[in-house]
């Protein structure tokens, strides 16, 4: 048999010896059998040593022409037998349908991120936009420009964390106004200012260094303390029921002139006194009034032109009071077994 017979018979060979492999490895010992040093197609070349050089080029000719066919031949037998394999798997691991699934875990919202999206929720149906601001202030905006000048003692009911002279983490999300006033420069503003805030409070059972305020503000030509009260006995009802009421007790805050404290009628004994109410009847939940007339000035707004209400909600107070919570530090610790009790809470 001369050379060029046996290149030929090298790759029928090839086309029998696939037929019966099933495996990867099987097929690759025996692609080294035809392909390898030791192969067939390196033992029919040892044969041209003994050719001419013209036999030598047209023996190396077919000899590559052979090895071509060759490695298609294991190659398309490879791609058979992995599509076989994957084939198998398919049909082995198909999942049925109709067979219960595992129940998965699924968190739920926090419930101080829930009250203020019913807050948020509540205002923007009153036509209020939600406005926000950086938590790192200047002391300018979170104190001087809401009528509270380097000194005054009412700085320390919200001693905060300073990081240098001028600048600090807001005590409140009143400097959220203060920034809105001055961007409109004298128009009418009707915002809420959800965030959270932090003073230099020990932690206990009601009080936090870090909580959330939701702030409200409105200023117009003509909106009177009527005004603030409707909007609050719109909250009260929304958070504590429709049968809700609320009254406003005379006050004093530095940036409103009058304030007023603002109690809802328990909603534990319908107003009738218990322990919850100390006997009352009323349950404080925040403070408001009349925006004043320096913090106006001082904003850009002319307060014989412009005036209007503010008011400030604590979130944690009113969720804790809505859900009976009795301890601030329970938002904060993470535990799961706490959280878990407000998966079905609408």
């Amino acid at each position: 048999m001369n050379i060029e017979e046996s290149l030929n018979e090298a790759v029928i060979k090839a086309e029998e010896v696939v037929k019966n492999i099933d495996t990867i490895a099987a097929l690759n010992q025996e692609k080294a059998n035809f392909l390898g040093k030791k192969g067939i197609i390196a033992e029919v070349m040892k044969n041209m040593k003994d050719l001419s050089i013209e036999e030598r080029k047209q023996i190396g000719m077919m000899s590559n022409t052979a090895k071509v066919k060759i490695e298609e031949i294991f190659t398309n037998k490879a791609k058979e037998i992995e599509e076989a394999i994957i084939n198998k798997k398919l049909q082995n691991e198909s999942i049925d349908v109709t067979l219960p699934s595992f129940k998965r875990n699924v968190g739920s919202i926090h419930p101080l991120m829930k009250t203020i999206e019913d807050l948020e929720n509540l205002y923007i149906g009153l036509g209020y936009n939600v406005a926000e601001g950086p938590e790192v202030e200047t002391d300018e905006y979170c104190f001087e420009k809401l009528n509270l000048p380097k000194g005054h003692p009412a700085r320390d009911m919200q001693d905060t964390f300073y990081i240098d002279v001028e600048n600090l983490l807001r005590s409140q999300t009143s400097p959220v106004q203060v920034r809105t006033m001055l961007k409109e420069n004298g128009k009418p503003i009707k915002i809420i200012c959800p965030g959270k805030v932090y003073r230099r409070d020990a932690d206990d059972a009601t009080h936090s260094h870090q909580f959330m305020q939701c702030e409200g503000l409105v200023l117009g030509s003509d909106i009177t303390l009527g005004d603030l009260k409707g909007a609050l006995l719109e909250m009260a009802k929304m958070m504590f029921g429709e049968e809700q009421k609320i009254r406003l007790r005379p006050s004093f805050f530095p940036f409103t002139e009058p304030s007023v404290e603002v109690d809802v009628s328990c909603f534990k004994c319908g107003g009738k006194g218990c322990p919850m109410c100390k006997n009352s009847g009323w349950i404080e939940v925040l403070g408001a009034g009349m925006v004043n007339n320096n913090v106006l000035r001082m904003c850009g707004y002319n307060p014989d032109e412009i005036q209007g209400y503010a008011f400030g909600i604590g979130v944690e107070r009113i969720t804790m009071l809505k859900y009976h919570i009795d301890d601030i530090r329970n938002f904060y610790t993470s535990d799961i077994r706490f959280l878990r009790q407000f998966k079905e809470v609408k």
